[in-house]
């Protein structure tokens, strides 16, 4: 048996599995220890033989180095649990994770997946290899240095790119300008307010930059949208679509498809390939 869990910013989800498709557990992540969490797992199936996690962080050899959208996980997880339980520990970014279910659904060896959700994301395929980077932290996208904010990042800069488009950003930028925080941004689109009409600016711009970026530096053939600011508004994809020649290189744009996910929970998905991956 097989722990495979998602471990983001806003919610954990976590399912038992041989194969897919997965049938889900989900929790909120800022009230969930993510140790306490597992070891309640396993005591409930002492079977697990294997864990498999996409985290939203950065994490090096089974070390989770940092967590902008998360607090006290750091750590030598893979040997906590590999060394106190007969069993072996995978795990990967989030966005690592989702590249890999993503590829495998679209049979290609070059494809980007950016999700906006609570942070803003990047994985990266290309020739058939995820992208690793020395440290095992290449394309955080989200932490391009971008323009100055009134307020700070997790990362504890306040020029981030994740400060502009994100669901954290929203949500940072709806308070700065005291306005609900529970207008989506369906409802900051709609509103007459000028500050909303703001935000919903900067976000486009910086998606759009963010997209622009990606395509120049990989010159994927596929470039796949997700995240949960992405699903629930995807008018963006038709902003995108008519400025995105503007922020990209000409013939990488015209070489690359873009498009929304198919999947359901692709982190989970690639999170389970981590054991046929382990270079990944």
């Amino acid at each position: 048996m097989t722990l495979v869990l998602d471990v983001g910013g806003t919610h954990i989800r976590y399912s038992i599995a041989q194969d897919l498709p997965l049938e889900v557990v989900e929790c909120e992540s800022k009230d969930t220890n993510l140790y306490t969490l597992i070891e309640s797992v396993l005591e409930l199936h002492p079977k697990i033989k294997h864990i498999c996690i996409s985290y939203a962080g950065q994490v090096r050899d089974g070390v989770i180095l940092a967590a902008p959208n998360r607090q006290g996980d750091e750590g030598d997880i893979k040997s906590y649990f590999e060394q106190k339980y007969d069993l072996k520990l995978f795990i990967q970014n989030d966005l690592s994770c989702a590249v890999l279910a993503e590829a495998k659904f679209f049979e290609t060896q070059d494809l980007c997946a950016l999700y906006v959700g609570t942070g803003l994301g990047l994985g990266v395929m290309s020739g058939g290899r995820v992208l690793d980077g020395f440290s095992n932290i290449a394309a955080e996208l989200g932490h391009i240095p971008y323009k100055k904010a009134p307020f700070m990042c997790g990362c504890g800069r306040d020029n981030c790119m994740e400060l502009f488009a994100s669901g954290l950003a929203l949500l940072k930028w709806k308070q700065y300008y005291s306005l609900a925080e529970e207008m989506t941004f369906s409802d900051l689109q709609k509103s007459s307010n000028p500050q909303a009409q703001k935000i919903v600016a900067l976000f486009e711009e910086a998606f759009i930059h963010a997209v622009g970026i990606t395509i120049t530096l990989f010159n994927p053939e596929v470039l796949v949208l997700g995240g949960g600011v992405i699903e629930q508004n995807r008018s963006l994809l038709t902003q995108l679509a008519k400025k995105i020649k503007d922020y990209a290189f000409h013939l990488s744009t015209k070489e690359c498809t873009i498009l929304i996910t198919n999947l359901q929970n692709a982190p989970l998905q690639g999170a389970l390939l981590l054991k046929e991956n382990r270079d990944a």
